[in-house]
């Protein structure tokens, strides 16, 4: 179970219009000393129970200068600096390939799709390159500016290796980020804050997911 605020750490069964979904509230994290195996077994369950879509959402710091607290940051592609990787391990090759492509991540037709039904909500969207790091520590200055420099427009302390393993499993991704604060901010960057920000975002996210569920 997880123990960080914020992460209530239930599974919920829903019904969404005609669609039966499941959502989880919250997650593992690496930081909290979780195996990479333990942080993405949720997505492993969801496989077994015939789920072949999964909607990945985060808080994350914004790199890109033009975002703001309250954008939301559709995923285009990643960078993964969390130094370990969920498919290190043993492996049956006749069973699961190990060298799995990520060209494609993020599953293009749900990403236009979702870009467009954001639109027409007039919500905040923008689209961009995602960083994974370990944390639990936010960015220094000098951690900002390299992962601004080698492409990132969002930084998180996760999602990324439940995108390795959805891939893996052969599910279509579609990621969505919080733009919960600025890295260029001068104030200090608080958990209080970005929950916050998190919360108040809610709304308009929650209404988002919902026209993607039913478009899809």
């Amino acid at each position: 179970m997880s123990r960080v605020k914020g992460h209530e750490g239930k599974l919920l069964l829903c019904h969404v219009a005609s669609k039966t979904v499941l959502v989880l509230q919250g997650r593992f994290h690496y930081y909290e000393g979780y195996t990479m195996r333990g942080v993405t077994f949720p997505i492993r369950a969801l496989a077994r129970l015939g789920v072949t879509e999964v909607i990945l959402t985060n808080a994350a710091g914004g790199l890109n200068r033009s975002y703001r607290s309250g954008d939301f940051m559709l995923i285009d592609d990643h960078i993964n600096l969390m130094g370990d990787n969920p498919l290190i391990g043993p492996a049956d090759e006749e069973l699961d390939p190990r060298f799995v492509d990520m060209k494609d991540a993020y599953d293009r037709d749900l990403l236009k799709s979702a870009e467009e039904i954001g639109r027409k909500l007039e919500l905040p969207v923008r689209k961009g390159v995602l960083a994974a790091v370990s944390g639990p520590t936010y960015e220094t200055g000098a951690e900002a500016r390299f992962l601004a420099g080698v492409g990132a427009d969002a930084v998180t302390m996760s999602t990324v290796p439940e995108t390795i393993v959805a891939r893996y499993l052969a599910m279509r991704v579609l990621g969505i980020s919080c733009i919960t604060n600025s890295l260029w901010d001068k104030k200090e960057t608080e958990h209080t804050n970005v929950l916050s920000t998190s919360k108040g975002a809610a709304a308009g996210l929650a209404e988002w997911l919902r026209e993607i569920i039913t478009s899809n």
